[in-house]
C-alpha cells in the first residue's frame, strides 16, 4: 500500500498565481529549505542539471529594470511581469546546465522534477508558487549571465496568499489513459 499522506500532499500541489499573493515576505530560511528539496530530485547518472537564481528585495527591481533595458517588450507584457515581480516575495530563475553524457530532454526532465518538489514542498502552507515561461526566455542569456552551456527554463514566482479561490479543475480519468499488456 502506498503512503496515503504522501498522496494527500501530491494532489495538494496547485499553482498559484502571483494575482493571489498577499506581497508578505517568505524567510529566506524558508526559500533555501524549498530548495534543498528541490536538489533531491532525480537526474541520470547524478548530473543534478538544474540551478536557480534568487532574486528578492532590491534585487528583483535590479533584475526587472536590467529585463526592460536590454528587451525589447511590449508595454502590456512589461507592466504584467512589473506586476508580478512586486507582488511576489521571490522570484526563482530556473536554470539547467547541459552535459552531453545525457539526452538533453532527461536534463529538463530532471529541472522539472526539481520544481515539482518545490512546488510540493508548498503544499497546505500558504505559500504559492507559479512557473513561467515567458515568450522572451531565450533573450535572458545575458541578464542573468548564464554560461554557454547553461539555459533559463521560467520564472517561478514565490508568494505568500491568504485565501484561493475555489477552483473546479476536472482531470481526465486515468484509466482512459492506461493500456494493460499481461
Amino acid at each position: 500500500m502506498i503512503n496515503q499522506e504522501i498522496s494527500k500532499i501530491i494532489k495538494l500541489r496547485q499553482s498559484v498565481f502571483p494575482r493571489h499573493f498577499n506581497g508578505r515576505t517568505i524567510d529566506n530560511d524558508i526559500v533555501l529549505e524549498l530548495l534543498n528539496n528541490a536538489n533531491t530530485a532525480p537526474s541520470h547518472r547524478m548530473t543534478q542539471p538544474w540551478s536557480f537564481k534568487v532574486f528578492s528585495g532590491k534585487s528583483k527591481e535590479k533584475l526587472i529594470n536590467s529585463i526592460r533595458s536590454s528587451i525589447d517588450l511590449p508595454d502590456i507584457v512589461f507592466s504584467k511581469l512589473n506586476s508580478n515581480f512586486k507582488i511576489s516575495s521571490h522570484i526563482i530563475c530556473i536554470c539547467m546546465s547541459r552535459n552531453k553524457i545525457v539526452p538533453e530532454w532527461e536534463e529538463i526532465a530532471s529541472t522539472a522534477m526539481a520544481v515539482q518538489n518545490i512546488w510540493l514542498s508548498c503544499a497546505d502552507s500558504k505559500i504559492g508558487g507559479y512557473w513561467s515561461t515567458p515568450s522572451f526566455i531565450n533573450q535572458l542569456q545575458d541578464v542573468l549571465k548564464l554560461n554557454n552551456h547553461e539555459r533559463c527554463l521560467g520564472f517561478f514566482y514565490l508568494g505568500m496568499y491568504n485565501d484561493l479561490p475555489k477552483r473546479n479543475l476536472s482531470r481526465t480519468n486515468i484509466e482512459e489513459k492506461i493500456d494493460w499488456f499481461n
